[in-house]
């Protein structure tokens, strides 16, 4: 038929797509995703079932289709599009141009279901033991840290904002309003510095500390030094506090006892807790109040900041380039969303280790 692609035009796209840098190639071609099968077909087995309708998509395939949403930041609506729109994508996904694609309904039940089936920490599980196979164990001490990802913010009244911390569904919300308002996420502070210029003169510029209010959640993690991996992680409202979750996220088969964190994490309860388990502590240290840092302090304090500093690199992965935000609504479907962010920069980042090692 005039106009319709036939095989060899389609192989001509694909090696032309390959000869730019599929990005989806490569990832396809390093990331074992059979080694998922497993998991998710148990997830959905657990999960509760309509009877009737269309035979189900291979769970693989769908679970892929997280991992394009998590690449680019895309809802279920521009996911749907973008598959029948984009070549990459179909190819990564194994589907043709006469496939059918999921629509979006298809790919928000899919989510759902391993929503329900709380699935995502056995998928990070699965493919922290695919890394361990290869070699890739947690080695070399760990660095934890939090960030805030963003939801859409909420606009309550005083007495909405009133009911929801105290648990409560406000009384004049109906079902269906209710179930579009985020009571789980939460207002934080995030403290940067910048700098304030006085004068003309721009070697003028003063120092300041900026807050900045934030709404969403938070994902904490924690990462192997050795290879910058994210082995531990959990997710919680944006207001949590960082210390209190350092227990949580410390890793009890990474090769070196060191652990580095900022202020945030330095507490006696910590200290205690890190002693007990023999590692050693590299958490930064802070300064008394109205008292300037002891210079030996400081110097210890900036020692740990070029390690510490590897941690960074995960959240401005996460959030420049795969633009991690929320946008669902609850605890339980954005602990799905942040995990499979961590999830899917462990499959970058070991692209990159491979990569790294062949031009060694």
């Amino acid at each position: 038929m005039a106009g319709q692609p036939g095989f060899f035009d389609l192989s001509d796209r694909y090696e032309a797509l390959s000869a730019a840098g599929d990005p989806l190639e490569r990832l396809g071609s390093v990331v074992d995703f059979e080694v998922f099968r497993g998991p998710l077909i148990a997830a959905l087995r657990r999960s509760v079932r309509g009877k009737g309708g269309r035979p189900p998509f291979d769970p693989v395939m769908m679970f892929k289709i997280l991992v394009v949403q998590a690449l680019y930041s895309l809802s279920d609506e521009a996911t749907e599009f973008q598959i029948k729109d984009r070549l990459s994508f179909q190819r990564f996904l194994g589907l043709g141009l006469d496939g059918t694609v999921p629509d979006a309904t298809t790919v928000w039940l899919f989510r759902e279901r391993l929503v329900q089936a709380k699935a995502i920490d056995r998928l990070f599980a699965r493919f922290d033991a695919a890394l361990k196979d290869r070699g890739y164990l947690a080695m070399g001490g760990q660095i934890i840290d939090a960030t805030v990802v963003p939801a859409p913010k909420q606009r309550n009244t005083e007495a909405e904002k009133a009911a929801i911390k105290e648990g409560r569904v406000p009384e004049d919300w109906k079902p269906a309003k209710a179930r579009q308002k985020d009571r789980d996420a939460r207002w934080s502070i995030k403290y940067s510095k910048a700098k304030v210029r006085e004068g003309a003169d721009p070697k003028a510029a003063k120092p300041v500390d900026l807050a900045i209010p934030m709404f969403g959640y938070k994902n904490h993690i924690g990462i192997d030094k050795a290879h910058g991996l994210i082995r531990t992680w959990n997710a919680s409202a944006a207001n949590a506090h960082d210390g209190a979750r350092l227990p949580g996220l410390i890793s009890r088969i990474n090769t070196g006892s060191g652990v580095w964190a900022d202020t945030a994490y330095r507490s006696k309860k910590n200290e205690a807790f890190l002693a007990a388990g023999m590692f050693k502590s590299h958490i930064h240290q802070r300064r008394k109040p109205r008292q300037p840092l002891p210079e030996r302090i400081a110097r210890a304090n900036t020692r740990r900041s070029k390690i510490r500093a590897q941690v960074e690199h995960v959240f401005a992965g996460q959030k420049h380039r795969m633009g991690l935000v929320v946008r669902t609504i609850g605890i339980a479907r954005a602990t799905i969303k942040i995990g499979m962010a961590n999830l899917v920069y462990n499959f970058q980042r070991l692209v990159w280790l491979l990569a790294s090692a062949l031009v060694v």
